[in-house]
């Protein structure tokens, strides 16, 4: 049954003469508010707010919570997004007292900045790139500042370099990035088994020729292995490799960008360490570059060193040829401190863990569902894949979509789907390390029932939903914003 409260807004529950709250009179001089705001900027009627008692309040908030999916209530496996479980230990140690009530203005205590440049020193490590910066607030904000890091680096040497080139499978952010940095984008074409086509790539190669970015593994969930030669190539020409790492849950503690041929590269704190993960933020997106780029990375970096009591010192440091800041302060520190906490968590051992059991999650998801949404690139997948319901679609007209919102009623947010857009019915499925075997069987038997199920019930999926499925086209061009009532209460 549904829980129509929830569907209402607060003005549609209002009844007059009902409140929450008796405030006191105000204990200060009071001025006429025509002295206070100019004439026309004064309503001439009250604002019709609604008007509710406590119960009605919080039963209204906590119905409506009940309606949301989330990592702590279903099964999230958004391919691309990574949307792994938060463990709360991290969120609690994020909050713990001289970290989570700092305010920026204060004077940073030694504890702040120590973790933040532990943190740098891990980044390093993990990827193989000596010099990070924590600023960029999220990943394509980190993509935007290597880019810039790299066009002040050729701007230094005389170089004009206005050539991306990124593969037909990356992700909007790498050529959105790239036009908003000053370069000109250039796809590149796939080999048939979704990897980077060389001849392509070899037959662009100018004195233009900049960056190259790259996501491996690859949107397809395909670890490239021709990476060492594609970095060859950009290198021999004075381009440089930026890796994109969305993907970097499939090979933590396993390979580097840096070993690979990377010269810079930006995680995604919020999902390759738990950040919390939605709703347009928050997000951290620190970027790792080569040593030759470090004097080019947006600021402040954080330094150690020997005071002359022989302790520890950490100052904060702007790099001779900076970019400039990109964000306030030190970056998303809330975000940072949960990937820290992590990270200290897992260790070198569990972090590689983590890639390990991610890989066996996804082949082991993808060969349940081999017979119903075949994988057209690899035999075997890293920490995602991206089936096809074209199959479906052709035989009983039931489109990726329809499943995808059938899903929703059993129980399953639903994959990514329609993306990338070189596979037809795409359905991208990422279950990350944290879900057990028994969740991946009751994902696969919901998809087989589904494919079974009457087209026509399907196409009006989701059933149990406050509301089933908006026209998408309707919505985005005519949307309504605000409630407007209907009728004078």
């Amino acid at each position: 049954m549904r829980n129509e409260s929830a569907t209402q807004l607060l003005f549609e529950l209002s009844e007059p003469g009902r409140q929450s709250a008796i405030l006191p009179d105000a204990d200060v001089p009071q001025r006429p508010l025509e002295e206070l705001i100019p004439e026309g900027f004064l309503s001439e009627t009250e604002a019709p707010l609604p008007e509710l008692a406590e119960p009605d309040v919080i039963r209204h908030f906590v119905n409506l919570s009940t309606t949301n999916m989330s990592v702590d209530t279903h099964f999230y496996p958004l391919g691309s997004c990574t949307m792994k479980y938060n463990p709360k230990r991290h969120e609690r140690f994020a909050r713990m007292k001289g970290l989570g009530d700092i305010h920026p203005y204060e004077q940073q205590p030694t504890a702040i900045l120590s973790i933040l440049y532990q943190l740098q020193t891990m980044l390093a490590e993990i990827s193989g790139l000596p010099a990070v910066s924590l600023q960029p607030a999220a990943g394509a904000q980190g993509e935007l500042a290597a880019l810039l890091v790299a066009a002040a680096y050729f701007r230094d040497r005389g170089e004009q370099r206005s050539k991306v080139f990124f593969p037909s499978s990356a992700h909007g952010t790498n050529p959105a990035s790239a036009a908003i940095a000053g370069f000109d984008c250039v796809q590149l074409q796939a080999t048939d088994s979704g990897l980077v086509d060389l001849e392509d790539l070899r037959s662009r190669l100018d004195e233009q020729t900049a960056v190259f970015m790259i996501t491996n593994p690859n949107t397809l969930g395909l670890f490239e292995p021709q990476i060492d030669k594609i970095s060859e190539m950009m290198h021999d020409v004075g381009g440089l490799v930026y890796i994109d790492g969305a993907n970097m849950n499939a090979i933590l503690g396993i390979t580097r960008p840096g070993d690979f041929g990377g010269d810079m590269m930006h995680y995604n704190v919020h999902k390759t360490f738990t950040g919390p993960h939605g709703a347009g933020g928050p997000g951290a997106g620190p970027i790792a570059v080569r040593d030759f780029l470090a004097d080019y990375l947006p600021g402040p970096i954080i330094e150690k060193t020997i005071g002359d009591d022989g302790k520890d010192q950490y100052e904060l440091v702007q790099p001779s040829k900076s970019i400039g800041r990109v964000r306030t302060f030190f970056g998303n520190v809330g975000i940072l401190l949960r990937g820290y906490f992590y990270l200290r968590t897992l260790g070198p051992d569990g972090l590689r863990a983590v890639s390990e059991n991610a890989v066996l999650n996804a082949n082991y998801l993808k060969a349940r569902l081999a017979d119903i949404l075949p994988v057209r690139h690899g035999e075997l997948c890293m920490h995602e894949f991206v089936g096809s319901a074209q199959s479906i679609q052709q035989k009983c007209g039931v489109s990726a979509m329809d499943i995808a919102k059938r899903l929703l009623d059993l129980g399953f947010h639903a994959p990514t789907v329609y993306f990338p857009l070189v596979v037809p019915e795409a359905m991208m499925i990422e279950p990350t390390e944290t879900e057990s075997k028994s969740t991946l069987d009751a994902f696969a038997d919901a998809i087989r029932q589904i494919v079974e199920e009457d087209p026509e019930f399907l196409h009006s999926a989701p059933h149990t939903t406050p509301i089933s499925r908006p026209n998408d086209v309707q919505a985005a061009r005519n949307p309504v914003s605000k409630w407007t009532p209907t009728c004078d209460r």
